[in-house]
């Protein structure tokens, strides 16, 4: 190590100018180099592996014959600390001609030529930004050197694997099949669960026989559909609810309401649905929503957010009374108060009542009458704020914009598949779960 302070200080002696002043970052960025080169040096020695012993030159083959050693062969590796070399056993069936490299399973580098610390850091720059920007990242904070593609390929596969063991947990919570994590603990004062969707662009391929939102006009995005489960214990001095500090957690994908009516479920079980003394369903006046709410989770408190039917009255006021802002201020005035105070059903009259004096509005009159008389039950404010219940779905409104907002940047269109790659990655982070993941994995 002596040797190798001499050298990088012999280094920077010569780019420097003795005279001038120190470039400080160009020493700490030569430094690193220097450390980076002599740690891939070292973890070159140390995966350097010497020809296995008499006794370990054969091995059982998947085929169900013996594969036996042949030689030891390279392999290029990229490491947290740069480029490694790692010389390890290869291995020959001789009937179905399949080679093995036992210890590259043991490294946890089988069929890639990326470490774990490499694709640990690929899996966060990419679930947070486009992955240009996690390339340029990886290079300014680690000084390694990747492609885009590198990075979109990671993060991708590391987001389908945690997709593919969310599955497996979904099937054992609604198969009722051990093991089931057992929700133990402490009871739970009041547990919400929220769902919204939001659309993400996605390739043409992906839209075929689609409906646009405009008349004639394809489709340009999917639905993702985002759901997040938190605790409340408290509320404050003047009686609004606080949510539990980092008791958020996210699950979401492109996917039918049903499949992601079961996927909620199974999050809502692993936190704990049957211990919390009260259970809140919150969400926008979307149909599948509460479709999903009886089937999932029946006997819970449903509230439709309060901010959907004051903006369908303020969009309803801009029709009633156009580019007449002080009456749209004065009548959304009026019909608030009746939706704040839980009165709907005099709402759903007095809506009724004007479809007479606005007959080229009356078809509009009678569906939003509709849904606020379809949704009264949901809209008993009064009573919601008095249990100290969340009365508003903000929570889910920015998760939309954080978890799903990393897909919906400019210029993006993504598949399917690498969409929901990524979206169960961005979830397993944003959820606090990823290191729990990443230790489980190789187990």
């Amino acid at each position: 190590m002596a040797h190798e302070i001499e050298h990088l200080l012999r280094l920077i002696s010569r780019t420097g100018d003795p005279a001038g002043p120190v470039d400080l970052e160009a020493v700490e960025m030569a430094i690193r180099s220097g450390m980076h080169q002599a740690g891939a040096a070292v973890l070159s020695q140390l995966l350097k592996f010497d020809p296995p012993s008499s006794e370990q030159r054969q091995l059982p083959c998947a085929c169900g014959h013996t594969a036996r050693y042949v030689e030891l062969r390279s392999k290029a590796v990229l490491t947290a600390v740069g480029a490694a070399a790692c010389l390890r056993p290869y291995y020959l069936c001789d009937r179905c001609h399949r080679g093995r490299f036992p210890l590259d399973l043991e490294l946890d580098v089988e069929n890639t030529a990326l470490s774990p610390g490499v694709r640990r850091m690929l899996a966060a720059v990419g679930q947070e930004a486009p992955f240009e920007h996690g390339r340029k990242q990886m290079e300014l904070r680690a000084g390694l050197l990747v492609t885009t593609k590198t990075v979109e390929r990671t993060a991708e596969a590391i987001g389908e694997d945690i997709e593919v063991r969310q599955q497996r947990e979904l099937e054992q919570a609604m198969q009722l099949t051990l093991p089931i994590p057992i929700p133990l603990g402490p009871r739970i004062p009041i547990l919400y669960v929220e769902m919204d969707g939001t659309g993400i662009p996605v390739v043409g391929q992906e839209t075929e026989g689609r409906a646009g939102k405009q008349d004639g006009q394809p489709a340009h995005t999917r639905e993702a559909k985002l759901g997040c489960v938190f605790t409340q214990t408290k509320v404050d001095e003047e009686g609004y609810p606080v949510r539990d500090e980092a008791s958020t957690t996210y699950v979401g994908a492109i996917e039918t309401a049903e499949e992601f009516g079961r996927r909620l479920y199974a999050e809502a079980w692993r936190r704990g649905w049957t211990r919390a003394e009260k259970k809140v369903v919150l969400g926008d006046g979307a149909e599948w929503i509460w479709n999903q709410a009886d089937l999932h989770f029946p006997g819970a408190t449903q509230i439709v957010d309060l901010y959907h039917p004051r903006q369908h009255l303020w969009d309803l006021a801009a029709q009633l009374y156009v580019n007449d802002s002080p009456s749209q201020k004065r009548w959304v005035m009026v019909e608030k108060d009746r939706l704040d105070k839980g009165k709907i059903e005099s709402l759903v009259a007095s809506l009724r009542s004007r479809a007479t004096c606005y007959p080229g509005l009356a078809k509009t009159l009678q569906t939003e009458a509709h849904y606020f008389e379809r949704n009264k039950e949901r809209m008993r404010y009064p009573q919601f704020r008095k249990q100290g219940f969340f009365v508003g779905s903000g929570v889910i409104e920015a998760g939309c914009k954080t978890v799903m907002g990393r897909l919906k940047q400019s210029g993006m269109f993504w598949t399917v598949r690498g969409a929901n790659a990524i979206i169960a990655l961005r979830c397993c982070h944003m959820s606090g779960k990823f290191e729990d993941y990443w230790e489980a994995r190789t187990a």
